[in-house]
């Protein structure tokens, strides 16, 4: 997870942590409302959500579709690798709802990730376009001076 981009220069690994770290903020303050949240899985899931382990942004058309299939591949790759419980499992599977709409969340834990991989994605994503406009910005700035 480490070797594969996700947003701009954010790992896998990276984007699965802050998903992860994201998720139990989340779920710790459902739990301290009433809610019944499963802390172990909500982490667990978190981390392997995105354990689809091949580069995306390589133009191959086995994943040109990448959006809408990586969930069955990290679930495929996750069940491989690790024992998982039917909520890691239900976390992996429908984390890219509502991207694919007949994938919808079955439980909070499943919902909880799902909002955080959305915030986190769209964080580091602005963040990359916010770099290279700084970056732009900075190179105009020394031409203009030229």
């Amino acid at each position: 997870m480490k070797s594969y981009i996700q947003h701009g220069t954010i790992s896998v690994l990276e984007h699965s942590i802050r998903v992860a770290e994201t998720s139990l903020k989340i779920g710790k303050f459902l739990k301290d409302l009433g809610f019944s949240i499963n802390l172990k899985d909500l982490v667990r899931g978190a981390l392997l959500h995105d354990y689809f382990l091949y580069d995306w942004h390589k133009k191959e058309d086995w994943h040109k579709w990448h959006g809408f299939h990586h969930a069955d591949t990290a679930l495929k790759n996750a069940s491989r690798d690790f024992e998982l419980t039917e909520i890691e499992k239900e976390i992996i599977r429908c984390h890219m709802f509502p991207l694919n709409i007949t994938k919808i969340p079955k439980v909070m834990e499943a919902w909880i990730v799902t909002m955080a991989d959305k915030y986190c994605s769209t964080v580091e994503t602005l963040a990359m376009r916010n770099k290279k406009e700084r970056v732009d910005n900075k190179s105009n700035l020394k031409a203009q001076e030229s």
